[in-house]
């Protein structure tokens, strides 16, 4: 099943995503005389996408033919939810060449960092140059989000644990983090540093995360391109090890690492597509 987030009279609500359009989610309820939240972040941190996913599958998408829809092409995306809990990001996580993963030492960690709910932006709002960097860039990434509570978890169990998949930019000051390693948090915390696509790809809509392709677009060129199963730190393990630093909370977001990164300048745009079914996510950039 497919999700989103769109805007519908200024409220921004949960829809599930057909191919003749979104249907609300509540015209879900009104149909079903059920009570799934209308909100996104709600829907996922209340537990509520399980039972949903469910009826969906058993017959839902169905009756889903015959209802109420806002046309793709009239629907303003929004991003998927603006305030969840925590958002991780993992840096230099894809190899170029599969031989590569043969020689990761053992027991090597994953680079990660944090960003604050102020980076977030949707699709077609733009990402704005701050005035304390010359040297700006975006990247094309997969985002994880969690749909259930865990703690202290193995790479083997974490799949139990993942609500499903969405497109994502994250944004870089790269000439500040490059004066000093220890400015990275500042230099990916920028407002608009985070595009958060519309879109959630329930992970049993998923066959098989490792052959996903990640590809980062520049001004309607692909500027790089890689597939899951040559990261570092497969989807699995990197939630397995975020949970052993804290409780990691349905509705929480990891970005997984990007194929590549481009400089980006005032005029341009900056896409993130992956294969499966989301739809491309892409941000004009503006000072």
């Amino acid at each position: 099943m497919k999700l989103a987030t769109i805007s519908v009279r200024g409220i921004e609500q949960a829809a599930v995503v057909t191919p003749g359009g979104y249907v609300l989610m509540e015209t879900v309820n009104q149909l079903e005389g059920t009570g799934w939240s209308t909100d996104m972040f709600e829907l996922v941190a209340s537990g509520q996408l399980a039972g949903l996913t469910d009826w969906y599958n058993e017959g839902g998408w169905e009756a889903l033919e015959g209802l109420e829809r806002v046309a793709l092409s009239e629907a303003q995306a929004a991003p998927l939810y603006r305030h969840p809990r925590k958002i991780w990001g993992i840096g230099m996580n894809y190899v170029t060449d599969p031989e590569e993963l043969k020689h990761v030492p053992e027991g090597s960690e994953p680079v990660s960092f944090m960003k604050p709910d102020t980076t977030i932006i949707g699709p077609g709002n733009a990402i704005r140059l701050p005035v304390q960097s010359a040297e700006v860039t975006a990247e094309a990434e997969l985002a994880i989000i969690i749909g259930k509570e865990c703690r202290s978890i193995e790479a083997e169990e974490a799949g139990a644990y993942i609500a499903g998949y969405a497109a994502a930019l994250d944004v870089t000051a790269a000439d500040i983090h490059a004066r000093n390693q220890r400015f990275l948090t500042r230099a990916k915390s920028f407002d608009t540093f985070f595009s958060f696509g519309s879109e959630l790809l329930t992970a049993d809509a998923v066959d098989d995360v490792a052959a996903l392709q990640v590809e980062t677009w520049h001004n309607g060129e692909q500027r790089h391109v890689n597939v899951i199963s040559n990261m570092r730190y497969q989807p699995s393990l990197i939630v397995a090890f975020h949970s052993q630093v804290m409780t990691l909370l349905p509705g929480d977001v990891i970005l997984t690492g990007t194929p590549g990164a481009v400089l980006i300048r005032d005029g341009d745009t900056v896409q993130c597509r992956i294969s499966g079914g989301l739809s491309p996510l892409c941000n004009p950039v503006s000072v």
